[in-house]
């Protein structure tokens, strides 16, 4: 893409009604606009972002059994009055239409997925089952702060299984908890991210989060320094050692929660009377289980732990683009290699707009791309272009052949 083409622009300035880093960022750098508090549009390079997110998020949730589905945002009031949420969830956004008839902006799907699976799975043979979808979900977030680390409309992953038994489900449970892990390690925050005990509500004692270590978070996080399992503040005093390696030594962090996976047993299955008999002809009780993850929150966690006082430091997994190309006023020359690089199948964004070579080195790194390649007069004098990692200093002068090779 060409960048003169690229309808955005950059902001040089901060935002004054922006306190997160995230926002400030993210906003300035032309990947999304602030429409109000708690919402956002997400543009061409953020949407790019986010398409490499889910893409991530789909391949795993595809290698544990996961099939994809899309369900509805907007769901009828008696699904809600049959679990009871309709008037116990704080956050439900209502909405009415002229005929007076109510419905529910889905926040979650529980109350949809059940009926779904009750109407095609009818024997004990089609269990268990995987469903997951990418959705817009809402919550009246009355607080709706931290740029997309806490907003009232938000992109997210939930994957719901069906089973027949709760060893099905705690072996499951693992086979999930292994793939978020994956996707943690693939999107570039793996190393900060922690499982994380969790109160687990009425129908389970436990749950898991994952935590992501950062100064921008709002929870607080107990690390076991021997074994790296931590717990969350709410339910530490009733765990003194870790659950795995029984050790008694632990850190205090702040972090933000980018996924959660959870037991419902029955919770949901109950209201709707969704009963399958087994090979023996016994009636079971579907149990459930769910595992959340909000892209738009996650896209948010990784602007807070990689950035830098100039901008983003993109991760190569989730970036943008793979490359950044500057022409310094050798627009025909870069022009040769920008369709060099698009013929290798390389990400590139070509900045070949009339600007100072100082707005377009602030603009590169504010929009953090992993890798800056310049063509100036410098440059070509020396034999090639000059090539400079993100998130590193030195730069160097290669030929567009060697540049193809490390690229690759």
């Amino acid at each position: 893409m060409k960048q003169s083409q690229l309808f955005t622009k950059t902001q040089k300035d901060a935002l004054k009604d922006e306190m997160s880093v995230n926002a400030q960022l993210l906003i300035r750098a032309g990947f999304v606009d602030k429409l109000m508090a708690g919402v956002y549009t997400f543009l061409p390079l953020g949407l790019r972002v986010m398409k490499k997110i889910e893409n991530i998020i789909r391949e795993e949730m595809n290698a544990i059994g996961g099939q994809e589905v899309f369900m509805p945002t907007l769901h009828p009031k008696e699904n809600w009055l049959k679990t009871g949420r309709w008037g116990t969830m704080d956050d439900l956004y209502k909405v009415k239409d002229l005929s007076g008839k109510e419905f529910a902006l889905g926040p979650t799907h529980e109350e949809v997925v059940v009926p779904l699976l009750q109407k095609y799975v009818n024997s004990y043979k089609d269990f268990p089952a995987y469903i997951y979808q990418f959705q817009n979900k809402f919550r009246m977030e009355l607080r709706a702060k931290s740029g997309l680390l806490r907003g009232r409309e938000f992109m997210m992953k939930d994957l719901y299984s069906f089973h027949l038994s709760e060893e099905d489900f705690n072996a499951y449970y693992e086979k999930a908890a292994r793939a978020y892990e994956k996707i943690f390690q693939r999107v570039g925050i793996g190393e900060k991210t922690y499982k994380t005990f969790a109160s687990g509500g009425s129908f389970s004692k436990y749950s898991h989060e994952y935590q992501t270590v950062t100064p921008a978070g709002e929870d607080l996080i107990h690390i076991c320094n021997k074994c790296g399992l931590a717990i969350n503040e709410e339910i530490k005093a009733q765990i003194e050692a870790c659950p795995d390696c029984k050790g008694a030594d632990f850190r205090k962090e702040k972090a933000i929660e980018v996924g959660n996976i959870f037991s419902l047993k029955n919770k949901y299955t109950q209201p709707f009377d969704f009963k399958i008999k087994n090979e023996k002809g016994e009636e079971k009780e579907v149990i459930m289980g769910c595992y959340g993850l909000g892209l738009s929150r996650l896209m948010g966690t990784i602007v807070e732990v990689f950035h830098d006082d100039k901008g983003i430091i993109w991760p190569e997994a989730v970036a943008s683009f793979q490359v950044h190309l500057i022409s310094l006023g050798k627009n025909d020359e870069a022009e040769k290699v920008y369709l060099q690089l698009q013929k290798n199948n390389v990400e590139v964004l070509f900045d070949d707009r009339d600007e100072t070579a100082g707005k377009k080195f602030a603009d590169s790194d504010l929009i953090g791309i992993p890798c800056r390649v310049v063509v100036s007069e410098k440059s070509l004098q020396a034999g090639g272009v000059e090539l400079k990692k993100r998130n590193e200093k030195e730069t160097e002068i290669i030929n567009t052949n060697e540049l193809l090779k490390k690229l690759k």
